[in-house]
């Protein structure tokens, strides 16, 4: 097998994704790119985030990838406009609507950064199988999980305030690849019935056809800073990372 599977992220969310690939897929030779060198990819116009994407995903093609995991919902909101046909692309929003829906929510809230919120693509895809959505903004704890923060006060006050009006959903949809590290803080903002839906899991289902050898080192790059990403995907998600290369694009 010449597969190669390669994750973006903006940051370490990807990470989770990452861990559950290993744990039931067995993939080796993955390659990982932390693109926290450029400006968040949820503050991005659509124009500028298609751009980038694109020319990151120019770089792991060079590196061999044949096979793309998007871990980012804000990145995965511009899959469609990429226009790739050298690379088979699987993002994270479509997995995480079928989740959802499998579940039969009874009140639904969604938290997510701020493209993939105003995007609207949850509200939409939602409707279409008929399940409205309380939506929240909660930009600010990705943030805070990429510096290696995962239960300050400060990380705490922004889950509260986010979280708070939608206390009483049965479902809430975590639409970040960061949240999944916060879930036990987060809570304690929400009824003791709500249930935290985290769509790495679907988004692993989905690709398990892909075939990849179970050898082969996994490569780590950031364009951003080496050291921050290895510490925060070991307080975030228990992942040691020996070695990050630094690349600028």
């Amino acid at each position: 097998m010449n597969q190669k599977l390669g994750i973006i992220d903006w940051g370490i969310g990807g990470i989770s994704v990452y861990r559950l690939v290993k744990e039931r897929l067995g993939a080796g030779g993955i390659v990982y790119f932390s693109d926290t060198g450029a400006t968040p990819y949820g503050k991005m116009t659509r124009g500028e985030l298609v751009g980038r994407l694109n020319t990151v995903i120019d770089f792991l093609v060079g590196e061999g990838v044949t096979r793309l995991v998007i871990g980012c919902n804000a990145a995965s909101t511009a899959i469609p406009d990429l226009g790739r046909e050298d690379i088979q692309i699987e993002g994270v929003i479509e997995p995480a609507v079928e989740m959802c829906a499998a579940v039969g929510p009874e009140k639904l809230g969604v938290i997510g950064g701020r493209r993939t919120v105003l995007s609207g693509v949850y509200r939409r895809k939602f409707a279409e199988k008929g399940i409205p959505v309380a939506q929240r903004i909660a930009q600010p704890l990705s943030g805070l999980i990429e510096s290696g923060d995962t239960s300050s006060d400060v990380l705490r006050a922004a889950g509260r305030q986010i979280l708070t009006p939608l206390r009483n959903c049965s479902h809430i949809l975590l639409a970040c690849t960061h949240y999944p590290a916060i879930a036990g803080v987060l809570k304690d903002y929400v009824a003791p019935r709500t249930v935290f839906v985290d769509p790495a899991a679907a988004l692993v289902e989905r690709i398990a056809d892909w075939q990849f050898p179970p050898d082969g080192d996994d490569v780590f790059y950031t364009s951003g800073d080496p050291q921050a990403m290895r510490r925060a995907a070991q307080n975030a998600f228990g992942v040691a990372i020996e070695r990050v290369l630094v690349k600028s694009l």
